[in-house]
């Protein structure tokens, strides 16, 4: 790692152990205040480099801040000061793209530091993030390029990829959890916000007999029947505006707590009287607000919670 100040040149260190065949990228990293992330982020761009990536400068320390960048809420996007990590191609001078930068953001050249990232087979890289995922004994969550670790339990086999749901996330398992205790065969289940499919392709999994899963991602509406194939599941995936008249058994929702509340009325509707729900992407603080947009219609309460979220489950009234 080389640091470097404002306006002064960069000079790199040699490493004794890098290897001759492997190709190195140059990072630059500094910290800009919040009121400028966006601006040196784009300029950056436009200087040349391949990708910026945003963080807190805090996190890992008791001073670290969440920030949720959550549909319909006005609020700050941005850490008080935020961490930008610039990603230069190889042999590229990272003190000239700082200045370019610098000079489109009509900003002063900051103090940053450099430092080399070696290329790597970055699908590999990503596979090992993903390991076979138990939910409960009799039910997996396994990529596909590993062994079910059960065999005989219910393996919902998935390709990570862009849209959202690997069943790493908090808020995922507990759906599944829940599913894994709602659903019974013959049932009908909507998966709304479906994003990879895999709780609609769980819930067919664990025998649910009609299953629709809804989105407006086209990467989720695109990923979705490829997982379900690979699960031989037949699962009809549509994007919001052309899910046809009819209510389900069972609606799950792992969105987030303001598209919730808005989405209450067309949840409802899809609902049947006594149905089951369960809303996910909720953080504890989040709860009772979401709750109120559903009371007209639901005995909503909290189920379980992970890691400071919570998943919301109720009935809907019978009349």
């Amino acid at each position: 790692m080389v640091s470097g100040k404002a306006g002064s040149e960069t000079t790199f260190a040699t490493d004794a152990n890098v290897v001759p065949d492997v190709t190195f990228y140059v990072a630059v990293r500094f910290d800009v205040e919040a009121a400028a992330a966006d601006r040196w982020s784009d300029r950056l761009l436009e200087a040349g480099a391949l990708s910026v990536d945003a963080a807190d400068p805090r996190a890992g320390t008791a001073d670290e801040a969440a920030v949720f960048d959550e549909p319909g809420v006005v609020g700050e996007r941005w850490w008080p000061m935020a961490r930008l990590t610039s990603l230069l191609g190889p042999g590229t001078d990272p003190n000239a793209v700082l200045h370019r930068a610098a000079a489109l953001a009509d900003e002063p050249v900051p103090a940053y530091e450099t430092f080399s990232v070696a290329d790597r087979d970055w699908v590999r890289a990503t596979q090992a993030q993903f390991a076979p995922l138990r939910i409960e004994d009799d039910l997996w969550i396994v990529p596909t390029w590993c062994a079910p670790p059960n065999p005989d339990a219910v393996n919902v086999i998935l390709d990570p990829g862009v849209a959202f749901g690997t069943g790493s996330h908090p808020t995922t398992r507990l759906c599944l959890a829940w599913l894994r205790e709602r659903v019974k065969p013959g049932c009908s289940v909507l998966d709304y916000g479906c994003g990879s499919g895999i709780l609609a392709i769980a819930a067919a999994r664990l025998g649910a007999a009609r299953v629709t899963g809804v989105d407006i991602d086209p990467q989720a509406l695109r990923a979705g029947p490829g997982n379900a194939a690979q699960n031989g599941v037949d699962v009809t995936f549509v994007h919001a505006d052309q899910l046809p008249e009819g209510r389900f058994d069972i609606v799950v929702a792992n969105i987030l707590a303001n598209p919730l509340r808005l989405l209450a009325p067309a949840i409802t509707v899809r609902t049947e009287r006594g149905g089951a729900i369960a809303l996910a992407g909720i953080l504890a603080a989040q709860a009772a607000d979401v709750c109120a947009a559903y009371a007209r219609s639901f005995d909503l309460a909290a189920w379980r919670d992970e890691d400071g979220w919570v998943l919301l489950a109720g009935r809907r009234n019978p009349a």
